[in-house]
């Protein structure tokens, strides 16, 4: 596997409410940012939200904004993604990635987990 597993992910429907969990190995976690990342059939995975080492400072895209909340807990080793009044097209499988610099591109993560899928019904 690889240095994140990630958790949570599951069937909703739409209006309903999920949380993701990734969950790091090693012993370096608070030195990286952290970002969640999705990707549905056929299209690039596009970024959804980051977090900074400290935890303090967040960013969303937009669409977003305001349903989803990114945290994440140092001494557990794990970031989360707390994602209410889901929508169909919020369906995506979603990655947990690490970062040495904030950032928003894809290119930027150089550690990625496997992903977990998420699926919203109408």
């Amino acid at each position: 596997q690889g240095p994140f597993v990630e958790s949570g992910g599951g069937l909703v429907q739409a209006g309903g409410s999920l949380r993701l969990s990734c969950a790091a190995s090693g012993r370096t976690f608070s030195n990286y940012a952290m970002g969640w990342f999705r990707q549905g059939p056929g299209k690039e995975r596009e970024f959804v939200a980051a977090i900074t080492r400290s935890g303090i400072l967040t960013n969303y895209m937009n669409s977003v904004n305001g349903r989803f909340t990114i945290s994440r807990d140092n001494a557990k080793n794990t970031v989360y993604l707390q994602m209410n009044s889901l929508k169909p097209e919020n369906t995506a499988v979603y990655y947990c990635a690490a970062a040495n610099h904030w950032t928003t591109a894809t290119s930027g993560y150089t550690k990625w987990g496997q992903g977990t899928q998420v699926t919203v019904s109408s």
